[in-house]
């Protein structure tokens, strides 16, 4: 009970002091604006920015599945970061341990959609001759699902593409099936990342 109580305050505490970092670079921002200084106005907009970016990636977070079949996520792993260079988030969640290991990675405002859509919008260009690479729905959005074969070990891993808006959520999945990495795909709730992450 001690352990709660102290993980609870830890918790209020950082939410307290990123509410008073995003009031801090509100009022920087409306003194500079109003001194007539755009680039630190600009400078505190875009940390406050990123402040609500990372508070979204963390719900998120949230959302996704606690488990895919047998394997547990790994909290410790459990990561959002600021796009680098860009507007947005990066969240990261991984499925068991070792050469079993899946993750998923969300990434808002991905560079990448614009040509993940330009591939699901061509069908000749989405699917593959050799069935490696191609255009699969998962509740009712488009993906890409490419699979790399290992002949030493006879298994596919594979990974799945989703672009949500200009959000790219990838799943990947060692040595499983295809019908395995759509199913547990069908877990993810993709219609509320989309909307949190518009």
């Amino acid at each position: 009970m001690k352990n709660l109580l102290t993980i609870c305050l830890a918790f209020a505490t950082l939410n307290v002091l990123a509410q008073a970092d995003f009031d801090k670079n509100l009022a920087t921002a409306k003194s500079s604006y109003a001194s007539g200084n755009l680039e630190d106005a600009r400078f505190a907009m875009q940390q406050m920015l990123t402040e609500i970016d990372l508070k979204i990636g963390k719900e998120v977070l949230k959302l996704l599945p606690a488990k895919m079949d047998a394997l547990a996520s790994n909290a410790k792993t459990d990561q959002v970061t600021p796009n680098t260079g860009l507007a947005g988030v990066l969240i990261h969640r991984e499925y068991g341990v070792g050469e079993k290991r899946q993750y998923i990675d969300v990434m808002s405002n991905s560079p990448i959609v614009a040509s993940l859509n330009t591939i699901l919008s061509l069908p000749m260009i989405g699917n593959s001759g050799d069935g490696s690479q191609k255009t699969v729905k998962v509740q009712g959005y488009k993906g890409v699902l490419q699979r790399t074969d290992d002949p030493d070990t006879n298994t596919s891993s594979f990974t799945l593409q989703i672009p949500l808006n200009s959000t790219l959520v990838s799943f990947n999945v060692p040595a499983s099936t295809e019908t395995d990495v759509l199913r547990l795909a069908n877990t993810i709730p993709l219609a509320q990342i989309a909307k949190l992450l518009q």
